[in-house]
């Protein structure tokens, strides 16, 4: 074998440097050059729905930073795994990102087949909002309270039933999540949004549900519905006398849902900075605050890296939770 001189070492390290330097100047000059064109932001959701909203009011602020228009796509389906996938397969050049909730990240892949990795084939860009979760009953129920729900379903397991948006959703997690907190037995019944399901609560087809509260909020201040607790940490400014779950007793019920931008892995990490940029500059106008806070949400700012552990921490959560209770997609 014939020894390599260390003039030909040293051409190939030149060579290799040569390359690396090329390769992050054009890195750079791309993301100068970007964007040049509109982006595509693909909303995995139909229109209407909290996805959708909370991407139309941080598309406009975004599209101002970045001197592009910003185009809304709703592609849904599989709760929200088509829309995520489009964007996890689209090419990482920044000209398409999406905007999800954390159903398709972080409960979908333990529950079914998903076409795409959820950290390894998507890059964070920015979580742009929370919205708090409720439990409800409709306002002609017996039960005033979380305890009073929990008693009843405890005298007669299997017998009461929960509704949510859809299988996999965060809103049948919510109910399982209480049923193994609470050691009961809510029979889930998946409807295909949080909508039909509210209707058959209020006909008395169904018990309970735990929603977003944006989809309930309207029913809730016009006494349709009652509010036993807020899903979250702390009480909600919407239902600033509604108790929390720690309130009510059971400390670890917590599934508040969450909003963020999202672009394809392999995105440029200049470009997926502009992006970033661009949804703190959006999150900082009077016009996306207002927009929040008629949709029963809440400005909630993480960056790249906290998002990333957010989305960790609530997979391996809502790992276990599917484990324990053996929820399915039906």
């Amino acid at each position: 074998m014939t020894p390599i001189s260390n003039h030909s070492s040293l051409m190939t390290i030149a060579s290799a440097l040569a390359l690396s330097v090329t390769a992050a100047l054009s890195g750079m000059a791309q993301a100068q050059d970007y964007p040049s064109r509109p982006i595509r932001m693909m909303v995995p959701f139909a229109a209407g729905g909290p996805a959708d909203l909370i991407g139309r009011a941080v598309a406009p602020g975004m599209g101002a930073f970045l001197k592009q228009s910003i185009v809304i796509e709703n592609r849904a389906g599989g709760g929200g795994a088509t829309g995520v996938d489009a964007v996890a397969k689209a090419p990482p050049d920044g000209y398409t990102i999406g905007i999800t909730g954390p159903g398709a990240l972080t409960v979908s892949p333990f529950m079914t087949a998903v076409p795409y990795d959820p950290i390894k084939d998507i890059a964070p860009i920015m979580r742009v909002g929370s919205v708090n979760g409720v439990i409800v009953v409709a306002a002609g129920s017996p039960y005033k309270t979380l305890g009073d729900l929990v008693a009843a379903a405890k005298a007669a397991p299997g017998k009461l039933s929960f509704g949510s948006a859809g299988a996999g959703t965060t809103t049948q997690m919510a109910g399982e999540l209480l049923n193994m907190e609470a050691g009961i037995k809510l029979v889930h019944v998946p409807y295909r949004g949080a909508a039909p399901a509210a209707n058959d609560l209020l006909g008395g087809h169904i018990q309970t549900m735990m929603p977003d509260l944006p989809g309930v909020l309207a029913l809730i201040q016009a006494g349709s519905v009652r509010a036993l607790a807020v899903t979250s940490k702390t009480r909600s400014v919407y239902l600033p006398d509604v108790p929390t779950t720690a309130e009510a007793g059971w400390p670890n019920v917590l599934s508040d849902s969450w909003y963020g931008v999202i672009a394809p892995s392999g995105t440029p990490p200049e470009i997926r900075a502009r992006l970033n940029a661009a949804v703190v500059s959006a999150m900082g106008t009077p016009e996306f605050a207002e927009q929040i806070k008629t949709q029963g949400a809440l400005v909630a700012a993480a960056a790249p890296k906290e998002f990333s552990e957010i989305i960790a921490d609530e997979q391996k959560r809502w790992k276990r939770v599917i484990e324990v209770t053996g929820a399915k997609m039906e």
